[in-house]
């Protein structure tokens, strides 16, 4: 089986037998799973072999490297600031003035230390281990969901359903999501994809193509070779064959259209090509927002609010209320709001919830957007906030938030039959925004929580290969957003027992690595005007995250000093980061509730440095399971909640659970069946939520 199909599976818990031959030392086998890297297997027993132990040391981390203070962190909190800070200096001048990256350097003032054995007891990861055969099926399962979803898909996520396509390309799932599709085309070159595509999305694809093939992100300026040229124009006589040329939508682009005809020299083969292009050049402007702005100019909100509708659907309409609202009467709003579209999908409406019902700010708006799967940010300027005229008021955004919610436990009713739910999916958050998302073990959605055990450490890491110099940093924030750093250019004056730092590894192409220790009793008692802290991770040496090897994570332990520095059976999530940007965002912890909020943001960013980056943004995250969690949506669509889950028709559960094999299982990580089909019942998709029975 292909590594692309087992690292996936490895991440929803599942191992692969591959035709191995009997295993004799089973119990041995089992127990050395169980001691080093605390995996307990509950299901499968029978197909373990000793290559296991191999795999898991592998996918939890084998050889990480040692970090620049080896007896992090007991040796550490016995130098002085003065000696932390000399270390420093003195390590930056060998690697950046001298130029010796060569080889990993440590402290000069470190004595030699004896680690103490590390015997503690931790919780068990619980895993099944399938046949080959098995383990395909599930592979074609999760494909198909991942594929009846209308939302992006993360790289790892797309990777996947790529090699699957690649392998079986003649029986291709049908694709909901264009944005999916249109990548798919563009790396498969079958155009037979683009059937389910329109004229207008062609401009997806052009921008796309530009962006991953010649790594250009300004649609406006193109340089595409000839065989680029001869698929694109390929794909626009296809389009013109059929019944898709939209010319009304493609008006919105209409100088973008305009340079990459002229691009690619496109020459038109029928009436209909002719029509378009020519309307393409000429003056003027028909699209459809032309004639929804007029009408907004002459204050016929409803009539520009039913144009949007008929002509760009349901969900464009949405997305431009606040506008809309902002413009009415208070008998035009509540018209409006009565009269709210019944075709909207349960999509809009979970997005428009988080939009309505979370926390308003009272300063500048932020404003998030993905592009090629990395976060953009942008903070509205003073006089981007004088200009703004569709701000709505405190009681406005009250009152929409209610009916989005009543519409939505409307469209939700007993769209699934009886439902068992763990309380403790109250703490995850639903699976609405996960392109951003980095890949690997112990991911899930952002904004969920996950509680700390009293009295445990948390240790947050990062290692790395193929590249010099990746930092580690931590921020701590308090509610109104002021924050505090702490970082390879503060440490010297904060190390204490409530954080501990392992020293700036600056020379790691060959193995670099970095840790945080945090104490949460001492550190709430030492920073008590504190509420959240958020880890970072950034290439100081400038190279994407994509060009190198790098895994962040965090372990929870009860002694800090034991054991080696990286224990494998105190992970709780080791992740790729390989986005192709300089930064990202890893997770928070909330200091008032002990819990650790997880965000896995990859950030459109060059920054080099973490501290000179924005944080404010992020605190959206850190309330999304307050307005809606995996428990609140499941409850919805149950027609009844039960005890037992032998009497469930799903069961949504972060445990082990004993249940009939008939069951439909949902798990936390489970995004795919939280976002497609699987199985018995469709969740987050456009359109309709329905049990397939």
């Amino acid at each position: 089986m292909k590594e692309v199909y087992k690292d996936y599976l490895f991440e929803k818990h599942i191992l692969i037998s591959e035709g191995m031959s009997e295993e004799k030392h089973v119990f041995e086998t089992l127990f050395a799973m169980a001691h080093f890297f605390g995996v307990k297997i509950t299901k499968g027993r029978e197909l373990v072999h000793h290559g296991m132990e191999k795999e898991l040391s592998k996918k939890f981390g084998e050889n990480v490297p040692e970090p620049f203070y080896r007896g992090f962190p007991q040796s550490v909190r016995n130098l002085s600031a003065e000696e932390l800070l000399f270390d420093q200096l003195l390590h930056y001048f060998n690697t950046y003035e001298l130029g010796n990256f060569d080889e990993t350097m440590h402290s000069v003032f470190e004595k030699d230390f004896k680690r103490a054995a590390f015997r503690e007891n931790t919780d068990a990861q619980e895993f099944m281990i399938q046949t080959e055969e098995d383990a395909e099926d599930t592979i074609r399962a999760i494909v198909k969901d991942l594929l009846s979803s209308s939302r992006p898909l993360n790289e790892r996520q797309y990777t996947l359903v790529l090699t699957f396509i690649r392998d079986h390309l003649d029986n291709i799932p049908d694709i909901a999501s264009k944005n999916t599709c249109v990548r798919l085309l563009i790396d498969t070159k079958n155009i037979s994809l683009a059937d389910s595509l329109n004229l207008s999305d062609v401009m997806k694809i052009v921008d796309e193509l530009n962006y991953r093939y010649y790594h250009n992100d300004n649609p406006k300026k193109l340089n595409i070779k000839n065989q680029d040229r001869k698929f694109l124009t390929a794909l626009l006589d296809r389009m013109f064959q059929g019944d898709r040329c939209d010319i009304c939508t493609c008006y919105e682009k209409k100088k973008l259209w305009n340079g990459f005809l002229h691009h690619i020299h496109y020459q038109p083969k029928n009436g209909e090509a002719e029509i378009f292009v020519r309307a393409m050049r000429e003056k003027g402007n028909e699209s459809v927002y032309s004639e929804f702005e007029k009408l907004m100019q002459e204050n016929r909100c409803r009539d520009a609010a039913k144009l949007l509708q008929k002509k760009k659907g349901t969900s464009v309409l949405l997305r431009n209320m606040d506008y809309i609202i902002s413009r009415m009467n208070r008998e035009e709003e509540q018209t409006f709001l009565l009269e709210f579209p019944e075709d909207c999908s349960t999509l809009i409406l979970l997005q428009l919830l988080f939009r309505y019902e979370g926390r308003q700010r009272k300063d500048e708006r932020i404003f998030k957007f993905t592009q090629h799967n990395l976060m953009k940010v942008h903070y509205e300027t003073p006089e981007e906030s004088e200009k703004c005229q569709s701000r709505l008021t405190e009681e406005q955004v009250k009152e929409v938030g209610k009916m989005i919610r009543s519409k939505l436990i409307e469209k939700l009713r007993n769209r699934l039959g009886k439902v068992y739910i763990e309380h403790s999916m109250k703490n995850y958050a639903l699976p609405l925004a996960e392109n951003t998302s980095q890949e690997g073990f112990g991911v899930l959605s952002k904004g969920s929580r996950i509680p700390i055990d009293e009295g445990k450490k948390l240790r947050a890491f990062t290692y790395w290969e193929k590249v010099n110099d990746i930092d580690l940093s931590v921020f701590a924030l308090t509610e109104d957003g002021d924050r505090r750093e702490f970082s390879w250019r503060t440490m010297s004056r904060h190390k204490s027992g409530a954080i501990t730092y392992s020293g700036d590894e600056t020379s790691g192409y060959l193995g670099g690595s970095e840790y945080f220790d945090i104490n949460l009793p001492e550190f709430k008692a030492l920073y008590s005007e504190y509420r959240y802290l958020i880890f970072c991770d950034n290439v100081y040496s400038g190279t994407n995250f994509s060009k190198c090897f790098c895994k962040a994570g965090y372990m929870l332990r009860d002694l800090g000093d034991s054991g080696q520095v990286y224990e494998p059976k105190t992970v709780k999530s080791a992740y790729r980061i390989n986005c192709e940007s300089t930064f990202a965002y890893l997770f928070g912890i909330d200091l008032l509730k002990n819990e650790i909020i997880w965000l896995n943001i990859a950030k459109d960013s060059k920054s080099r440095v973490a501290g000179d980056t924005t944080l404010s943004f992020l605190t959206e995250y850190f309330h999304l399971t307050e307005i809606m969690n995996m428990y609140d949506f499941f409850s919805m669509m149950a027609e009844k909640i039960v005890e037992d889950p032998m009497k469930a028709d799903v069961v949504v559960t972060n445990c082990e659970i004993e249940c009939a094999d008939e069951i439909e299982i949902i798990r936390e990580y489970d995004f795919e069946k939280n976002q497609g089909t699987n199985g018995k019942c469709k969740i987050i998709v456009e359109g309709e939520v329905r049990c397939l029975k």
